[in-house]
């Protein structure tokens, strides 16, 4: 688990573009693949309780950006003529001089040599896809042993205590 002051940048349309599965709803419906990315990492938020920072590229659309919160994730989409890159440069050099422990998840090398110089620990698209699904396992093994695993009274009372109990669900106390 990280520590709650942990923060995680994550540049939206690399994760899509990276991981399969939502490349391949991203070639169907873009807002889709968003929607499950951020399912995914809202997910992975609640299980290490690392904050994360959603930011998607919207460069080339007019108008002057916007920050929301989804499924308790930050959700960031750039102003006008400044990129997914250059907004989580600006935010890692903002965080880390909070205090927090920085990690930016991007395949893109140029960005990661550039925040790993801020201060930033990297993280490959492959990398947290990877840590996604062994958070994934590990909460289905935790359900899997809540429901498997009884809290019984009867294996952990005295014979006196249990004959006693039998004679009063009788009625005969």
């Amino acid at each position: 688990m990280k520590r709650r002051e942990d923060v995680l940048l994550v540049d939206g349309y690399n994760m899509i573009g990276a991981w399969p599965v939502l490349s391949a709803i991203g070639d169907r419906d873009l807002e889709d693949a968003r929607d499950r990315l951020l399912e995914m990492l809202a997910d992975y938020q609640g299980f290490t309780g690392m904050k994360v920072i959603v930011v998607f590229d919207a460069h080339q659309v007019p108008g002057v950006g916007s920050t929301f919160k989804q499924h308790r994730l930050t959700v960031v989409f750039t102003k006008e003529k400044e990129t997914a890159d250059a907004c989580i440069e600006r935010l890692a050099s903002e965080l880390a001089l909070r205090s927090r422990n920085i990690h930016v998840a991007t395949s893109d090398m140029a960005e990661q040599a550039v925040t790993f110089g801020k201060g930033a620990l990297r993280k490959s698209a492959r990398e947290l896809l990877i840590e996604i699904q062994q958070n994934r396992k590990a909460i289905e093994r935790k359900v899997e042993q809540k429901t498997t695993v009884r809290n019984e009274l009867d294996g952990n009372i005295s014979m006196d205590v249990r004959m006693k109990l039998e004679r009063w669900r009788r009625g005969q106390m």
